[in-house]
């Protein structure tokens, strides 16, 4: 099997799923929580639907994580002025303090994961994993 690049990458994204998971519990936290800060952060404020397109994560778990990060204080909802209708979603500062930790996590979890690839073996893969999903996601 291991002459199948599909398979390769299935048995590597198990592990990988399996560091990132472990990697934020460790914090209290789960990856979307990173995903969100790290977007708001970097991005600024957003709609829930317009986060949920930034970060890939589907609209019924984004409502979930935003009650979590909201009740801990990292984020705050609400109504938008153009349009009273939909919740705007903005970091907080100490939302900025946890996002920075789980940006330190999120490096240490990849240096974990690629720990037997070079820089440039990293940044190789890392460009042909970004190509093929580019491809796939069309």
């Amino acid at each position: 099997m291991d002459h199948l690049p599909s398979w390769l990458l299935s048995q590597t994204a198990v592990h990988a799923h399996r560091l990132v998971a472990g990697g934020f519990a460790a914090a209290g936290a789960k990856g979307c929580h990173y995903r969100l800060l790290a977007s708001l952060i970097t991005d600024g404020p957003a709609s829930q639907a317009a986060l949920g397109r930034r970060t890939g994560i589907h609209l019924s778990d984004l409502v979930g994580a935003l009650n979590e990060l909201e009740s801990a204080g990292f984020v705050e909802r609400a109504p938008d002025p153009a349009d009273r209708r939909r919740n705007v979603v903005v970091v907080t500062a100490a939302g900025q303090e946890r996002g920075a930790e789980l940006s330190g996590r999120a490096d240490a979890i990849q240096d974990e994961l690629l720990a037997p690839l070079s820089a440039g073996e990293r940044e190789q893969l890392t460009g042909l994993l970004r190509r093929l999903l580019e491809h796939h996601s069309r």
